[in-house]
């Protein structure tokens, strides 16, 4: 299944910056009423990031988990393609270009690298205030309606 969607507004004459990344849709069990995302500098994500030169999404997604909390995930379904743009802390303009997957959490294999990340579980239905992209909180619904 392949699904595009765009958010928020491109603004005229900004040269936008494309950052691909991969991201993680987690919920604590099969009733899909907690989801686990991350914490970091005040703001809530999910988890996962930039893909890397000659890195998959799934090799992305794989690393970042591990560098965000130390865990190993199990990818278990490809829920589409969203992009945003928006401007970042720094007001630079991104167009931010994100592949969503559902996920679970295997066990724990390493200290996370990222210290300033935190792993919190939420309930899921209140996704969409408090998730600071609008694009990863689309990817969450798209989990909870399939």
């Amino acid at each position: 299944m392949f699904i595009l969607q765009l958010f928020g507004s491109q603004i005229k004459d900004l040269d936008y910056q494309l950052r691909k990344g991969a991201y993680a849709v987690l919920f604590r069990d099969s009733s899909k009423r907690e989801l686990g995302v991350i914490q970091s500098n005040g703001h809530y994500f999910l988890l996962g990031g930039g893909i890397e030169a000659r890195e998959s999404p799934e090799e992305c997604l794989r690393r970042e988990t591990l560098e965000e909390i130390g865990d190993a995930i199990q990818i278990n379904r490809y829920i589409g393609e969203a992009q945003q743009y928006f401007l970042s802390r720094k007001r630079l303009p991104i167009l931010s270009d994100g592949y969503f997957y559902t996920a679970r959490l295997l066990q724990n294999v390493q200290r996370p690298i990222e210290n300033n990340h935190f792993l919190k579980w939420v309930d899921a239905r209140a996704c969409k205030s408090l998730l600071f992209h609008e694009h990863q909180a689309w990817a969450v619904g798209q989990a909870l309606q399939g």
